[in-house]
């Protein structure tokens, strides 16, 4: 199981500016009062209810141990879900992020998007980025609590609007760019961005391209590629320069982010963030292998002994009791039909 420590994690950008400025009131009464407005808007509740089913009582991030799980999704995509009428994007970036109340300690743990993994939404396992395509986010969590076998107490819903403004809204980031690029903007313009080898400012239409582009490098360096990219926006986001641009910040969220967390939930998590060490995550990687399947189409298998281990350090960072076979539970080996794996294709 591969770990390194994070500051932040890119989708979780929107969401610490917000509980930052709550946590430092007094810094400017505008800012926070800027700040719970944009929550209060953003709130949806989640058709499950405020309690995941896997939890025995209800949680709060004041006074227990809680996961967040952000969820990143395109919306300009014309991949969509078009059964009973609905359109829905799929998830293109997953992140479980659990908080553990006693030692204000963060895990953190991706979610390779072409994960093989059973989803409840449908009944059979499919990529996983198709769950928010099925049935939107609660889907999205019932698949992940599926496949981690621990509760999503919260989520955070950004599409990538918000980070293509959030980028720019702090007057872009210095980054190395690894290679000539030719890429898609945010619209889905072909080749709309075109970048040079080196060391260099992005903007947000550039840095979106740098952390969606699959065609040039591995998964893996894609994912490293993403990394850089997170610690250059929160070096940025951080640096004195950039407190001025809080405003727009908040602004650039706007109507980019959907969670059922409200503003004094967020704000309870103040503790982890004002703290002499800063805000640190420590990240777990799911081990696994990419492969063609039988239909011809590419999955990312998840290794069965990284995933165990994940989820017996996840339930105990959330101060759940361990389970002797967490990966065995009803439903997470059913296989998918003919018809079902047709259908897939569409997107």
């Amino acid at each position: 199981m591969k770990r390194k420590k994070l500051k932040i994690a890119l989708w979780m950008t929107a969401f610490l500016v917000l509980l930052t400025i709550g946590a430092t009131a007094g810094y400017a009464a505008f800012l926070t009062d800027k700040a719970k407005d944009t929550a209060n808007s953003s709130h949806e509740s989640l058709e499950r209810g405020e309690k995941s089913d896997k939890r025995e009582q209800a949680v709060t991030p004041d006074l227990n141990s809680t996961s967040v799980l952000f969820i990143g999704v395109d919306d300009s995509k014309t991949r969509e879900n078009q059964e009973n009428g609905n359109q829905r994007s799929l998830s293109d970036a997953l992140v479980l992020a659990t908080f553990n109340n006693d030692d204000k300690s963060v895990k953190l743990v991706s979610i390779p998007r072409d994960s093989y993994t059973y989803i409840p939404e449908v009944g059979y396992k499919d990529k996983i980025t198709h769950a928010h395509a099925f049935g939107g986010t609660d889907a999205t969590i019932a698949t992940v609590e599926n496949l981690l076998n621990v509760p999503v107490d919260y989520y955070v819903r950004l599409n990538f609007n918000s980070f293509v403004d959030v980028v720019d809204a702090i007057n872009g980031v210095e980054f190395n760019v690894p290679f000539d690029l030719e890429e898609q903007n945010s619209k889905d313009t072909q080749n709309a961005v075109k970048l040079e080898e080196g060391r260099q400012v992005v903007d947000g239409e550039e840095a979106l391209a740098l952390v969606r582009s699959r065609q040039y490098d591995s998964d893996l360096a894609r994912g490293e590629r993403q990394m850089e990219m997170i610690e250059a926006i929160v070096d940025k986001t951080a640096s004195v320069g950039s407190i001025n641009n809080y405003g727009n910040i908040i602004d650039s969220i706007g109507n980019n982010m959907k969670t059922n967390l409200t503003f004094d939930q967020m704000t309870s998590y103040k503790d982890y963030v004002i703290n002499e060490n800063g805000l640190n995550f420590d990240e777990m990687q799911l081990d696994g292998e990419g492969g063609y399947m039988n239909d011809g189409v590419w999955y990312f298998q998840i290794d069965e002994t990284s995933l165990t281990e994940i989820q017996s350090s996840l339930r105990a960072h959330l101060d759940l009791e361990q389970q002797a076979d967490p990966s065995s539970f009803a439903g997470q080996k059913q296989e998918k039909s003919e018809s079902e794996r047709a259908e897939e294709n569409r997107y």
